[in-house]
């Protein structure tokens, strides 16, 4: 059942279960259009190959397995914010929520996500410069925050650069936990490397040992 915040409780998060009945809670009832387009999305492009990424597996090799274990959490907020810090601001309560929602820790953990939709955004930019305003400070707290939207927005697929896989039907942004195979979106700042190196330098994935090998000595290189 729809999760509520014990002292923020305007801005509920819907789960998986509750998609199965006919209506949504009364709580995001006037949301139902969005909420239901963005967890259909998610069901058929996230969880589903895509012949332009470039790669064997589902778009998002997460998402389905969030979904199934109901770890998949959506929310909404109205209005056109204009502003990145309007955004960041809002984005708080949910970092601070996410990190109280288990798992805490653990394997399931990685599989936690939570959505919130911004459908009523006119300026879709506002979401990508948020992401870009938050990504260090989320890294350096072991999280990852995303950035989509029907621009869509401009970052490559890391296996076709001509592939855009941010685009979905509602601006939004995403928070979950940092992985160890996230190097590829932290590498090329040193501040997030170096929140990836603090984290995972002792278990770096084996296909990524050389490429991380190479941009710690780099990160050294530039700090000495």
């Amino acid at each position: 059942m729809m999760l509520v915040h014990p002292t923020r409780r305007a801005h509920p998060l819907v789960e998986p279960s509750d998609f199965l009945a006919e209506k949504l809670p009364d709580e995001v009832a006037a949301h139902e259009g969005a909420l239901r387009t963005v967890f259909a999305w998610a069901g058929d492009y996230l969880c589903s190959p895509h012949p332009d990424l470039g790669r064997r597996g589902d778009v998002c090799p997460f998402t389905d397995t969030s979904m199934q274990k109901g770890l998949f959490f959506l929310s909404v907020h109205p209005g056109r914010p204009t502003e990145p810090a309007e955004l960041a601001d809002l984005l708080l309560h949910y970092r601070d929520w996410f990190a109280e929602l288990e798992p805490r820790s653990g394997p399931g953990a990685q599989f936690k996500t939570i959505l919130v939709l911004f459908p009523e955004l006119a300026d879709w930019s506002v979401v990508d410069r948020t992401q870009q305003l938050l990504k260090p400070e989320y890294t350096a707290n072991g999280l990852m925050v995303g950035e989509f939207h029907p621009g869509p927005p401009d970052k490559a697929g890391l296996w076709n650069p001509v592939f855009r896989p941010l685009n979905s039907p509602v601006p939004m942004l995403a928070i979950r936990h940092m992985v160890p195979t996230d190097f590829p979106f932290l590498r090329d700042d040193d501040v997030t490397l170096a929140a990836y190196l603090e984290r995972f330098g002792d278990r770096v994935p084996t296909h990524l040992r050389g490429d991380v090998r190479a941009a710690a000595d780099r990160l050294a290189t530039s700090g000495s």
